[in-house]
């Protein structure tokens, strides 16, 4: 099918009440033009080390974004499949010091979390160090996600978190999203395109499935990424957006997060029917 006429079907679908099937559907369809990329070739591509760019908007505009996109990407398939289903379980203290780190912007900050690629059944515990904007993720495999980690896991993060304050680690939050994984054909980028995320924990569940998160990968900024470029045509400027701040503020709305305000409110005006 053509990019056009996924496009046009895609308008149809607004009119349709199962609109989240019909728009995977869509997505499907624009994807099928894409060129493929195996996991066994993406080592080239793992960025372990890298610069991360934020973008987002709806799940509307996005697959009118999609289809611009083919001629500058592969999009990676597994198991014949070019969308795949993640779930993470996060860490943190007690105090939810990475949560506050993040909050009061400091240059030197951790992310501890595992992370299921559910369709394949793989499960890697993940520490994230961001460092005068770049990103450097270190991973060991896991058996699953564990709710108390075990001591092999606590030893790999202790000799990776190196903060004086820290005192221990509890389980947090958990995520579900859906990710699409796209890799540069001329530039040595990655780009992944998350949808219907949700969060739960305690019984509590929050939904915001009407947002995309885009987030570019490369070694350092390059600006003439054909993706850069489409954002900047279509007006839609950088954001800088932690899934794991959000997913603790919209499951606990008590916990202080004044510098998260303003994000909040341009992330509402994404919603469909914001007040």
């Amino acid at each position: 099918m053509s990019s056009k006429k996924s496009i046009i079907r895609y308008k149809e679908f607004n009119k349709i009440d199962n609109f989240e099937l019909m728009l995977t559907k869509s997505i499907d369809n624009i994807l099928d033009n894409f060129d493929k990329i195996g996991l066994h070739e993406m080592e080239d591509v793992k960025l372990m080390d890298r610069v991360d760019t934020k973008f987002i908007f709806s799940s509307e505009k996005f697959a009118a974004l999609l289809p611009e996109l083919d001629q500058h990407y592969k999009a990676l398939s597994i198991g014949g499949k070019t969308i795949s289903a993640y779930e993470s379980l996060y860490y943190d203290s007690e105090d939810l010091l990475f949560f506050n780190e993040h909050q009061r912007k400091k240059l030197n900050r951790m992310k501890v979390r595992y992370r299921k690629y559910l369709d394949s059944d793989i499960a890697f515990l993940e520490v994230k160090h961001k460092f005068k904007g770049r990103t450097n993720k270190m991973r060991i495999p896991s058996d699953e996600l564990h709710m108390d980690m075990p001591k092999d896991h606590l030893d790999f993060v202790n000799e990776s978190v190196s903060f004086d304050d820290f005192d221990g680690l509890v389980a947090t939050l958990t995520n579900n999203y859906r990710r699409i994984t796209l890799v540069g054909k001329h530039i040595n980028e990655r780009l992944t395109i998350d949808l219907d995320l949700k969060f739960n924990w305690n019984g509590k569940k929050s939904n915001m499935d009407f947002l995309v998160i885009a987030e570019l990968k490369q070694s350092k900024v390059n600006r003439t990424s054909p993706f850069f470029q489409l954002m900047k045509n279509h007006k839609i400027r950088p954001f800088r957006l932690s899934k794991y701040c959000i997913g603790i503020i919209k499951l606990d709305p008590s916990v202080k997060h004044n510098r998260f305000k303003k994000k909040l409110l341009q992330i509402k005006k994404i919603k469909p029917n914001a007040a």
